[in-house]
């Protein structure tokens, strides 16, 4: 069994989802300092908000890439929400020089990519699904 699956009183689950979201306007605020503290802040999030984050990263300084997981009960949308809302209001308190270079002081594009990801290929998995009307 694999490592990455997690037990829960109902369910047995593996939702994995990579995220990828950019500043307003793809502007280059993203610096070195400010990605430290976007790291451990997202991190702290997704331990408040009962999910979890296993690798941030920043591209280019104007975007984000995310590898999250969660229960399946915990929506998509609600993890992207909830990371996108209180990381920029952290990051427009500690780092306010940051606003003159924003438009109208928003720190985050509106829009998102997200990915799920699984230990097994979409191939794989519609193979398996094809075969089951033969058992």
């Amino acid at each position: 069994m694999s490592k990455s699956i997690k037990h829960a009183r109902t369910c047995v689950y593996n939702c994995n989802y990579h995220i990828v979201f950019s500043t307003k306007y793809r502007q280059k605020v993203l610096s070195p300092e400010i990605e430290n503290f976007l790291q451990t802040t997202i991190k702290e999030i997704a331990q408040d908000k009962g999910f979890e984050v296993s690798c941030v990263e920043v591209g280019e300084r104007d975007h984000v890439h995310i590898f999250a997981s969660a229960h399946p009960k915990i929506a998509p949308s609600y993890i992207i929400k909830m990371i996108k809302g209180i990381s920029a209001r952290k990051i427009l308190i500690k780092f306010p020089k940051i606003k003159q270079k924003l438009y109208k002081g928003h720190l985050w594009n509106p829009s998102f990519y997200i990915e799920t990801i699984g230990s097994i290929s979409e191939e794989t998995i519609k193979k398996y699904i094809e075969n089951q009307k033969n058992d």
